[in-house]
């Protein structure tokens, strides 16, 4: 069991908590045993006074009675008050002076401690006087004088107990608390980490994404985490196989769409020569259009590629691009087959000349504006697009606001994701996932400010500093 680990660190500290404890326990019981040891000596000695008083006054007792008494109560000296007079009752030569005295009737428990733990460090056999009041009311009070010697050699073997009883404790609550930890809290974080390891092997699989059954609340909280990650991982990972799959169709599609779209625009160029002059005057815009098809074919191989190409940067008026994207919506909501529910309201200035990849911004536009027709038109309701522009000394700002009946909360949530943030019934979501990365793609980017039942209105903002102007020369 190593240090590093968290069973290591777990045991060492329990182990150094429970000394402390032991610590705190173990000065008290010396300072206890310490009282107790001098009340005996005083008992012993009273009890050996009390049968030299219980002789004749007239007779005296051997000196060999009174040393066995002596010894026996482990004292030097008693000296017992008894009506006020104080009496020698037992004696014997002192090895040394007195070198300090202990009054029991006044001693704490915490100076106890205190004179304990310096008798038990004092190597110096030493006579001390102690204090106390007989029992039994056998005096007013009785006095003995006593080494220390055998007092430090008490209080050490009793300290020894104390510490080996200590030990065995602190080692059983050791073995007690691994087999606790190693149970309760080591056992669930390793079926976690075995989770996680098979769940790295095989993402894809969703029988290994943990259940949550832990029986520690915090436990249960991680593993809860996990699996909702575990799932959300899952899910994106069989989203990106299946837009993998699909961009490799669309790819497909795109390819042979462009081979034909290039076939018709050769065609097309000839209706310029027509004779008839309505046709001549819609030439040019569907040359423009297959233009721009071809155009989308083509960044669309090369976004099936994760390849979109860097802006391709120019300087143009924005109003003339607005007015081109909003007279095609027009034509496409006249032609619906409801009516016409949409009104376009155009605040740009003529002279406003923007610089950016025209043809990535009309894409980015045309989204922007056909989403908001379509959501007009679904409403039932007449509606008004606005589409306004502005520019300070860094920025380029572009707003495209409408009075539809405003995005649901799921849109709102996914609004730039592929496939999650479609807008309306039966959409995709693309749209605007593209347009996002077609404005990244020049440095800016497209905000959602607001969208309620009274609208919906974004913000399309372009840098006009020295860093976008870098990205490739005109």
């Amino acid at each position: 069991m190593s240090i590093d680990t968290l069973t290591g660190r777990f045991v060492a500290l329990t182990l150094l908590f429970v000394a402390l404890a032991e610590v705190f326990v173990l000065v008290p019981s010396l300072s206890s045993f310490r009282i107790d040891y001098l009340q005996t000596r005083l008992e012993k000695a009273q009890i050996a006074s009390l049968s030299l008083l219980a002789t004749d006054e007239d007779e005296t007792i051997a000196a060999e009675l009174e040393s066995e008494l002596l010894a026996n109560a482990g004292v030097y000296n008693v000296v017992l008050r008894r009506n006020d007079v104080r009496q020698l009752v037992l004696s014997s030569p002192l090895p040394g002076p007195i070198a300090e005295t202990f009054d029991l009737r006044e001693t704490s428990l915490v100076m106890g401690g205190v004179d304990a733990l310096r008798q038990l460090t004092d190597r110096d056999d030493e006579v001390i006087r102690v204090i106390g009041a007989p029992v039994n009311q056998a005096g007013q009070l009785i006095e003995i004088t006593l080494p220390t010697g055998p007092l430090r050699r008490a209080l050490l073997d009793y300290g020894l107990q104390v510490l080996i009883g200590s030990a065995v404790l602190v080692g059983l609550t050791a073995a007690l608390l691994f087999l606790a930890a190693q149970r309760l809290i080591l056992k669930p974080i390793r079926r976690v980490v075995s989770h996680m390891a098979s769940y790295a092997a095989a993402p894809e699989d969703t029988r290994s994404i943990i259940r949550p059954d832990a029986r520690i609340a915090e436990l249960r909280e991680a593993e809860a985490a996990l699996a909702s990650m575990q799932t959300t991982l899952t899910h994106s990972l069989k989203q990106k196989e299946r837009l993998a799959g699909l961009g490799q169709a669309v790819a497909k599609i795109a390819h042979d769409l462009r081979n034909i779209l290039t076939t018709t625009q050769i065609f097309a160029d000839r209706l310029e020569d027509s004779d008839d002059p309505a046709v001549r005057r819609a030439a040019p815009k569907l040359v423009n259009s297959i233009s721009r098809a071809v155009n989308l074919c083509e960044t669309t191989l090369a976004f099936g590629k994760a390849e979109e190409p860097a802006p391709t940067l120019s300087r143009f008026a924005l109003r003339g691009l607005v007015d081109e994207i909003t007279e095609a919506e027009l034509l496409l909501s006249e032609s619906s087959g409801n009516g016409r529910l949409v009104d376009f309201v155009t605040d740009i200035s003529p002279n406003l000349v923007i610089r950016g990849d025209q043809e990535q911004l009309h894409r980015v536009l045309s989204n922007l504006l056909r989403n908001a027709r379509q959501a007009i038109e679904a409403s039932g309701r007449p509606g008004t697009i606005e589409i306004a522009a502005s520019e300070t000394e860094q920025d380029w700002i572009i707003l495209v606001g409408d009075t539809g009946p405003g995005l649901p909360k799921k849109a709102r949530d996914y609004l730039f994701q592929p496939f999650t943030g479609g807008t309306r019934k039966g959409g995709t979501g693309l749209g605007l996932a593209i347009a996002a990365d077609l404005i990244r793609g020049h440095g800016g980017r497209l905000e959602l400010l607001r969208s309620d039942e009274s609208g919906t209105e974004f913000r399309l903002v372009l840098p006009r500093g020295a860093l976008i102007e870098n990205i490739l020369p005109e």
